[in-house]
């Protein structure tokens, strides 16, 4: 109980700090909420030193080696019965909660790192016109209550129309819950 209200939070925190990025005109650059919970929320696209512009593997607590991103932080991949990519957008406010990881523009491809089994790393271009890596077939997308590297907050969360999970090295989401994975439902039945 007290994990989900601490996820709720952390969720609330992140879509006011999101919704005032949004009202001050900024184009651009990363938007942080501030305060003392830590909990920022990262851009998807960007420039060079994207975190999507390679991948690799690290052991997080409770759930094992899991696929992290170029800054070392745990990507998630949104399930519903069994489609490997429920819809997460910037359009249902899906995005502010778990930023995408687009690809840079002229970049077709992110680099496999440590544990990773380039052949089941690609792309897959959205009708946004981005480019955006995939794992497994999988879309990834980070956590914003994971204010850094070895965290999975956000390991179990039922929230825009799926659940959200992490992946394994060989590139199927790991179900179980972790020690330091959210769990449950994160309030927000999306």
């Amino acid at each position: 109980m007290r994990k989900g209200l601490l996820a709720i939070a952390a969720i609330s925190a992140v879509t006011i700090g999101g919704l005032s990025a949004c009202s001050s005109g900024s184009n651009g650059g990363s938007s942080s909420s501030g305060g003392s919970n830590g909990v920022t929320s990262t851009p998807g696209s960007g420039g060079s030193g994207s975190p999507a512009t390679s991948f690799s593997t690290a052991n997080v607590s409770g759930l094992g080696n899991v696929v992290v991103d170029g800054k070392g932080r745990t990507v998630y991949i949104l399930t519903k019965a069994g489609t490997k990519n429920v819809s997460c957008t910037d359009g249902n406010g899906c995005t502010a909660i778990w930023p995408d990881l687009s690809l840079p523009s002229g970049t077709t491809k992110a680099t496999a790192g440590s544990g990773i089994k380039a052949s089941l790393l690609s792309s897959k271009k959205l009708s946004d016109g981005e480019t955006y890596p995939t794992y497994n077939g999988y879309l990834m997308y980070e956590y914003a209550a994971d204010s850094g590297a070895g965290q999975a907050n956000g390991q179990g969360i039922t929230s825009f129309g799926g659940t959200w999970y992490v992946l394994s090295p060989n590139g199927t989401p790991i179900t179980s819950s972790g020690s330091s994975g959210g769990g449950g439902s994160s309030g927000y039945g999306y």
